[in-house]
């Protein structure tokens, strides 16, 4: 797995755009991804991740060679941000079922 992570600092007024433009986008989910977040740092307000799971570097390379620009990338346009890209190779990982 590859974890994506997109990070970007959003303008107060524009936060409400953000996450609703985030909720719009991942319904449906894209098929190539696992999981996805979209959070907010507690230190500093206006700082966003989007971090995404994909099921393998290929599905995420296919993405990108497709051409189109990230769906991630598009929300944080939408609420006039500009993000950078971090990618990760997911090593381990755990999880508690609620």
């Amino acid at each position: 797995m590859v974890m994506t992570m997109l990070e970007a600092h959003v303008e107060k007024d524009k936060w409400a755009v953000l996450e609703a433009t985030y909720r719009a986008a991942v319904e449906p989910l894209d098929p190539r991804l696992v999981r996805t977040y979209l959070v907010q740092s507690i230190a500093d307000l206006t700082l966003w991740r989007m971090m995404g799971v994909w099921a393998s570097r290929e599905t995420f390379e296919q993405m990108r060679a497709s051409g189109e620009t990230p769906r991630g990338v598009l929300i944080f346009r939408a609420a006039g941000a500009e993000p950078e890209l971090s990618l990760y190779d997911v090593v381990a990982e755990g999880a508690l079922n609620l």
